[in-house]
């Protein structure tokens, strides 16, 4: 059966995740992919007699202490339909991961297999640019298509206010689409479904929902999939900020082909592996830096400096500078604690080794071994 036929194309099967599932097939076991997970279980949709079904199954065959390495919303993986378990996860074409937090080495997938990321922006609070290229930069690192949708534009009347709005993203978004788009009066909605779920991304198209909490995620889930199949709240008119409606990352058929992961408010988005993302974000700065009289400039104090002169002379944005040496600065911290950490782990494991084998020598020399 070609993957176009194939029952499981709508939610994104296709010939790479075929290719590699061969070996899986042939101990009986069957595609799936994740459409939500639970503590020590998860939610599939797979295939049975034909159909596409949805059901349970255990993930502890696969449960790993690196989080980035546990099964998430958007995975494919390989099912045992007798035992109702996850024997294996499929290689992930793109992630989105975060750092778990500041204080932790650690990193924590959102979706996987993602070809487009929505990064939800509520118009209704004041525009934080420097957040959106924080979140870019992530987007770029994933693999994945960055989308920017400036949500709630019937709170903002004023054409000309918006369009500036609209600008002012563009700028920080190099490579990425923007679009401004009201749930309320359904301005840029069938633009967006276009664009996730119908012609512009083909049958079988994965788009993810990101953004803080109020930023309107599942009010756009509900007019994407023409259903109500998130729960919604206000926000508080105090700070304008929203309340956790979606406590789970949900994967969601969409009418026109293709899904949709939801997924809930993010209150810290720190760096995860965003060698490659934070270049693509500000790539104005990268060719900037390409014009400086030393390869090796850190754009401070040094002679010859084209990406100072360029910010001297209003050119370059002092905020966008100024941002751009944060994430790199994140960026390497977190890669650094990571190193650390992946050290430890591998000088624990020797440690463990060394003592388990000197154990085993002294059993095997016995009683009248020579003395220690």
């Amino acid at each position: 059966m070609s993957t176009a036929s194939h029952p499981l194309h709508r939610y994104g099967w296709n010939d790479t995740f075929a290719a590699g599932f061969g070996s899986y097939e042939a101990e009986g076991l069957c595609p799936g992919r994740v459409v939500r997970v639970d503590r020590g279980s998860c939610e599939v949709v797979a295939v049975e007699d034909g159909q596409v079904v949805s059901s349970r199954a255990d993930t502890w065959p696969v449960a790993s202490a690196d989080l980035v390495n546990n099964p998430c919303t958007g995975d494919w993986v390989a099912l045992d339909p007798d035992q109702k378990a996850v024997r294996a996860l499929l290689p992930r074409r793109t992630a989105f991961v975060r750092a778990v937090s500041s204080q932790r080495s650690e990193g924590q997938v959102l979706a996987a297999n993602i070809d487009q990321l929505l990064i939800v922006v509520s118009l209704a609070d004041e525009l934080d640019l420097g957040r959106v290229e924080r979140f870019l930069s992530l987007a770029w690192a994933s693999g994945g298509q960055p989308v920017v949708v400036l949500t709630k534009a019937d709170l903002v009347p004023d054409p000309v206010t918006r369009s500036h709005l609209v600008e002012d993203t563009e700028r920080v978004a190099p490579g990425a689409r923007v679009l401004c788009v009201s749930a309320a009066s359904g301005q840029g909605i069938a633009t967006l479904a276009a664009l996730v779920g119908g012609a512009d991304a083909g049958c079988g198209g994965t788009a993810a929902l990101l953004g803080r909490s109020g930023a309107g995620k599942s009010t756009l889930a509900n007019a994407l999939t023409g259903a109500d199949v998130q729960r919604v709240a206000v926000t508080r008119d105090s700070d304008g900020k929203g309340r956790h409606t979606t406590t789970t990352r949900d994967l969601l058929p969409l009418p026109g082909g293709g899904v949709l992961i939801d997924t809930p408010g993010l209150r810290g988005v720190g760096l995860w592996e965003a060698d490659t993302g934070v270049p693509r974000t500000f790539p104005d700065i990268e060719a900037l830096a390409r014009e400086c009289r030393f390869h090796d400039c850190a754009h401070g104090v040094e002679p010859g400096c084209a990406v100072r002169a360029a910010a001297e002379s209003g050119e370059l944005p002092l905020r966008r500078l100024g941002n751009y040496r944060k994430l790199l600065r994140e960026n390497e911290r977190i890669a650094a604690r990571s190193d650390a950490r992946l050290d430890a782990e591998m000088l624990r494991s020797w440690k463990q080794k060394t003592t388990l084998g000197r154990h085993m020598r002294e059993r095997k020399r016995g009683p009248q071994g020579p003395p220690r």
